[in-house]
């Protein structure tokens, strides 16, 4: 099946390029690369230096819902996935990921940067100590760069989650799918590092 990694970002490109280049290394590239920068205007150097990757640059923020919304239509590929353009996919994940072949694939985290003591202190029973980071468990749980079904993923779309002060968009989708029968399969193994830094829009 093909796939499409979109690359979401909001004052991350002095960080950008690092998941780039994490993306256009995979052991099975992904068939496209989408790029949203959310108007914050700091990556307009990326297109020279990889011609591979599809830009979008908003005039206007559309916030995470919206933002991510408008790029999940956009795709036209059976598969696709988010990843925050602070992050970063270890080299063989779309290829292990994609050898599932079920509605939704979740795997696990590597939890990482200098603010990772405060995301570990809300999920410690899901979280331990790993090669001086937190390896974080995310069975057959949502999290904002699951692989998906596009197609079912575009029934429902980015919504907030009902009842939540926080945004919550990939959880609302999770419920969406799972509730509309989506198949789930889980691969225990750490294939996103997950960067919390001082510059995250979410710190917790």
């Amino acid at each position: 099946m093909h796939t499409t990694v979109i690359i979401a970002s909001y004052k991350y490109g002095h960080l950008a390029s690092h998941c780039i280049e994490s993306i256009i290394a995979q052991s099975k590239k992904p068939d496209r690369i989408l790029f949203v920068d959310d108007a914050a205007g700091d990556c307009f150097h990326l297109p020279k230096i990889y011609p591979e990757v599809e830009f979008v640059f908003r005039e206007n923020n559309y916030g995470t819902i919206r933002n991510f919304d408008d790029m999940l239509r956009r795709v036209d590929t059976e598969r696709c996935m988010f990843i925050g353009a602070d992050n970063w996919l270890r080299s063989d994940a779309i290829e292990i990921l994609t050898s599932c072949n079920t509605d939704i694939v979740t795997y696990d985290i590597v939890l990482t940067g200098i603010l990772k003591h405060n995301t570990a202190r809300w999920h410690e029973s899901e979280i331990v100590n790993y090669q001086g980071d937190y390896y974080w468990s995310r069975a057959m749980k949502h999290h904002g760069s699951m692989l998906y079904n596009t197609k079912l993923a575009q029934r429902f779309g980015y919504t907030a989650r009902e009842g939540s002060s926080n945004t919550e968009e990939d959880w609302s989708l999770w419920n969406n799918m799972v509730g509309a029968g989506a198949t789930v399969s889980h691969v225990p193994q750490g294939l996103l590092y997950y960067r919390k830094h001082r510059e995250n829009f979410n710190k917790d």
